[in-house]
């Protein structure tokens, strides 16, 4: 059996939890009580993922963190690695997935 997949998947599960407390729930909470005018633009990032294939979705987040992107860029200048194909590119790509999900959630319990 091979538990480097298996610990890697638990990390990611913990990581991706712990960063959608911290950046989910204020955004969920804001989105729920706004009276914005342009809080749709905000809502439409945020349910993009449930919009889009996955694989588009993994498309555009890959030009979005690539080498060639100001993210990426910036990213590969402050760490010295590129972000595509790493830990932290998977990590980013499973946060804006799993967003509109703990927004819904939030917003249910709210």
């Amino acid at each position: 059996m091979n538990w480097l997949a298996i610990w890697v998947t638990f990390k990611l599960a913990c990581l991706t939890a712990g960063v959608l407390l911290v950046v989910g729930l204020p955004i969920a909470y804001w989105l729920t009580f706004s009276k914005r005018r342009w809080k749709f633009i905000v809502e439409s990032v945020v349910a993009l993922p449930l919009v889009l294939p996955p694989t588009v979705l993994g498309f555009y987040i890959l030009v979005a963190i690539g080498p060639h992107s100001p993210v990426g860029r910036f990213y590969t200048d402050l760490v010295g690695h590129p972000l595509p194909f790493t830990f932290e590119g998977l990590l980013v790509a499973s946060i804006f997935y799993s967003l509109p999900l703990c927004r819904a959630t939030v917003r249910r319990s709210l």
